[in-house]
């Protein structure tokens, strides 16, 4: 009787029992005394830190410090998003060899580096990618909200990520030239400074003592999603673009999600500028930024969601259009288009007219 009392009218009424309780929930690993070690968020999921305990990147005061994990309130064992991360990590998922192009992307969450939305920005795009024989790695960097510089340590956590997935390429059976990063919103504003920063970031890091001396933190390709300002926003000094810059995808929705379009249009003006090959922008006319309002009342949501029938919502599909153009879904091991396009940038850059100049005949 006592349990009856506890259901729902109508599931009492038929003497049905009550549904069970949600099993194998994810919760963060244990406090002990030596660094954090971050729990996979999905199941399957291998867990690597970014940096070798006691590295003087890392927090010491604060590196043994457990994540925090924001649950949804509807879906059992669903993590919505992750915050107070102090020894930053990568998540690999890998897809079975009779589909592996051998293609990584590695996914940066939004959260306006506040939180990780590791939900809806990541989590979800691992098996749509798998789909595709496309592996994937969660990146779970350092916020600002937890006393870091997000355009520093998160950049390079980013950067770091990437090494490490090309260093571990054999062991994984990735193609080391098929890595790239896909960043939403705040995450962009990891994608893009990789794609330009990347000689600088292993120019720094060549001591002897590094074990990932000499591996490259260029990405093959990368992605930017309604992405936040790069370091190209008119408000900042744009850096030298290296002659080997990765292709780039870009999404946004236009007037509804105004600011968002305004940065990845200032991306991609730059690219465009200079004449680089593979640079793709999509800006939808309807669409919103994840969390705003929508006419009718509801909120938009991550970045794989329907969004009620907008074209905006169907981004990922013209995404992996331009990577199977690339040659990014292709076996693993063949050369890419996009890495002979590279190749041929470099060799031959094109005649860029300086803007006013008169026009030839």
């Amino acid at each position: 009787m006592f349990l009856l009392l506890l259901l729902p009218p109508a599931l009492a009424a038929q003497g049905l029992p009550p549904a069970p309780r949600a099993l194998g929930l994810p919760a963060p690993g244990p406090v002990g005394d030596g660094p954090y070690a971050p729990q996979p968020i999905l199941p399957g999921g291998i867990v690597m830190p970014l940096y070798p305990a006691g590295s003087p990147l890392l927090k010491a005061d604060r590196v043994k410090e457990a994540e925090v994990y924001n649950m949804s309130q509807t879906v059992a064992g669903r993590i919505s998003s992750i915050v107070n991360i102090h020894n930053p990590s990568m998540e690999i998922h890998r897809v079975e060899r009779n589909l592996n192009t051998g293609a990584v992307v590695i996914l940066a969450a939004g959260g306006g580096h506040n939180t990780l939305n590791v939900g809806g920005e990541s989590a979800d795009f691992v098996p749509f990618f798998y789909n595709y024989g496309v592996n994937t790695v969660i990146l779970r960097n350092r916020l600002r909200k937890d006393g870091y510089v997000a355009e520093v340590d998160a950049v390079n956590d980013a950067l770091q990520a990437i090494r490490m997935v090309r260093a571990y390429a054999a062991e994984f059976q990735f193609d080391p030239q098929k890595i790239g990063i896909v960043g939403f919103s705040a995450g962009a504003e990891l994608s893009a400074p990789a794609a330009v920063l990347f000689p600088q970031f292993e120019s720094q890091r060549n001591e002897p003592g590094d074990p990932l001396r000499g591996v490259s933190a260029r990405p093959d390709f990368v992605g930017m999603i309604y992405p936040g300002p790069s370091p190209f926003a008119r408000n900042r000094t744009a850096p030298e673009i290296p002659a080997n810059v990765p292709p780039a995808f870009l999404a946004t929705g236009g007037s509804g999600d105004r600011m968002h379009a305004i940065w990845a249009l200032d991306y991609f003006g730059a690219m465009l500028a200079k004449g680089v090959p593979n640079i793709e922008l999509h800006v939808y006319g309807n669409g919103r930024h994840p969390g705003d309002a929508l006419p009718d009342g509801t909120r938009m949501t991550g970045g794989l969601t329907d969004r009620g029938g907008m074209p905006l919502g169907t981004w990922q599909f013209r995404m992996m259009d331009w990577m199977r153009d690339l040659g990014f879904l292709g076996k693993p091991g063949v050369e890419t288009k996009a890495a002979r396009d590279v190749a041929e940038y470099v060799k031959n850059p094109p005649r860029i007219r300086p803007a006013g100049a008169p026009r030839g005949n």
